[in-house]
């Protein structure tokens, strides 16, 4: 008797135990491939009964995602609402009945809905199941900082455009801002939806507010990319701090008189500089014949090492995020064949080169760590629900080493002397020392550019890097333009030196 009873309790352990294995797999190691399906009609019904986790800014106070119940049919189902009605709207992104989901809601969602693979969130899940309880999913902490990000979309709004900045040492994402923004709030409703689809008239032929520009907008980033030639040219031991140049305004390229800034009639001249000179005063004729002698090849190869022709590894859906590089218009996609490419107008930021402004902050902050770049992350933590337990916390990871930390030194100093001598003498900051590089990249639209600037501060000891772009701005000259909203930024992140 005792061993017929021995016998039917060892098959109840190995029925229960498989049930939980099953349980676990497609609760919690499956449902993330479960949900990235979206035509998934059933898993994404199953959702709306979870309590989706909160999502709250750097503080761990200001709600930007929460939930709002509502009786259905018997049922209890959860829906979001977004409290701060526009907040980094393309980075938290919606999760909605009609529209699936998209941003943070969407690539986090396995986080939200409690289905990571967790052992913690996963327990707590099989508890709450076998109690009959409403599973409630864990809570997101960005890094993202209310304040400084609230003054990026002010100083952008009525424009097109976009602002990041992050913390050079962490790769910490402060600022994620992208202009015009949009109501995640409205997303569910129709008049609402097509208004924030319709393209703004201060970007002509762009698209809507739906566009993380900061992420998926591709811009030709003009003499900001002359720092990424500098370090292929210093790198390579071609050139040094101390090279010189005569600069007559002009280089010759395929036939062709490539010019200065200023009237192509009357180009400014600088006559015979160094190199960090040629910099700082930002002389295209300098870095011209710098990317001639240096050859396409050697600046993409360089380009590569900041992360040029990857997608930066954040975490918002790929679809959200591109690469950079030189762009073949006719087949819309990357190329790196050196042999199509114009290296004395590449290597001032022309030629066919698109980038994000989240891959020229990375620039910024390749400078100001040494050399190194960090991932760039939005998440600073997951938390359990209804607890300060922290279920996952972000640690700083290296992406990419992008030139030598000497170099990095040299680029560093020639940074500094842009803002003290060069083309953004009219963002000094009394008591910060800070470094920055002007771009003003020709739309071929008369004169509307693509006002530019990238920056860390302070100089000696960077807290912060970042990028600035203002699209098809008339007269948009990198100094005059973006570097104000950068100085903006800055001082509003950092301490004040009479503090």
């Amino acid at each position: 008797m005792n061993r017929q009873i021995s016998a039917l309790a060892l098959v109840a352990l190995v029925l229960l135990s498989a049930l939980v294995v099953a349980t676990t797999y497609w609760q919690a190691w499956a449902a993330p491939s479960l949900a990235a399906k979206q035509d998934n009609a059933i898993q994404r019904v199953a959702q709306f009964r979870i309590k989706r986790g909160l999502i709250y800014a750097s503080d761990g106070k200001t709600l930007l995602a929460k939930n709002r119940a509502v009786k259905r049919a018997g049922q209890t189902l959860y829906f979001r609402t977004y409290p701060t009605h526009g907040f980094a709207s393309q980075t938290i992104g919606y999760s909605t009945q009609g529209r699936a989901r998209a941003g943070l809601e969407r690539s986090e969602n396995a986080y939200l809905t409690a289905s990571n693979a967790n052992l913690g969130t996963i327990f707590d899940k099989l508890t709450d199941n076998l109690k009959g309880t409403t599973v409630t999913g864990n809570n997101l902490v960005l890094n993202l900082r209310v304040g400084v990000q609230k003054m990026a979309e002010t100083a952008l709004a009525g424009k097109c455009g976009a602002a990041v900045m992050l913390n050079p040492k962490t790769g910490a994402v402060y600022v994620m801002a992208s202009s015009p923004t949009y109501d995640p709030n409205k997303i569910e409703s129709n008049k609402g939806y097509a208004s924030i689809l319709r393209s703004p008239s201060a970007c002509p032929g762009s698209t809507s507010a739906l566009l993380n520009r900061a992420t998926q907008g591709l811009y030709p980033p003009g003499s900001t990319f002359k720092t990424v030639t500098a370090a292929a040219a210093l790198d390579s031991n071609v050139y040094t701090p101390d090279s010189r140049f005569d600069d007559p305004g002009y280089c010759m390229e395929y036939g062709q008189k490539v010019s200065n800034a200023g009237n192509p009639e009357a180009p400014e001249t600088f006559g015979n500089v160094d190199f960090l000179q040629a910099y700082q005063h930002s002389i295209n004729s300098v870095f011209c014949n710098i990317g001639k002698r240096l050859g396409a090849k050697r600046v993409i190869d360089k380009a590569k090492d900041f992360g040029f022709y990857e997608q930066p590894p954040i975490e918002l859906p790929s679809s959200m995020v591109e690469a950079s590089g030189e762009f073949n218009f006719r087949k819309h996609e990357l190329f790196d064949d050196p042999g199509l490419m114009d290296p004395g107008r590449l290597a001032f930021g022309q030629d066919k080169l698109l980038v994000t402004p989240l891959q020229m902050a990375l620039v910024a902050a390749a400078v100001a760590n040494g050399g190194t770049i960090m991932e760039p992350h939005l998440v600073k933590k997951v938390t359990a629900p209804g607890s300060s337990k922290t279920v996952m916390k972000t640690k700083p990871k290296v992406w990419k080493h992008a030139m030598k930390p000497q170099t990095a030194a040299e680029l560093n100093t020639g940074m500094q002397a842009v803002i003290t001598g060069g083309t953004a003498t009219g963002v000094q900051i009394p008591g910060i020392k800070w470094a920055g590089k002007t771009g003003t990249a020709e739309t071929g639209d008369g004169h509307y550019y693509d006002a530019w600037f990238i920056f860390f501060a302070p100089a000696d000891n960077p807290q912060v890097a970042g990028a600035v772009v203002v699209e098809h701005s008339l007269n948009g000259f990198g100094g005059a333009v973006a570097a104000p909203i950068a100085k903006q930024l800055v001082q509003a992140i950092l301490p004040s030196p009479s503090k």
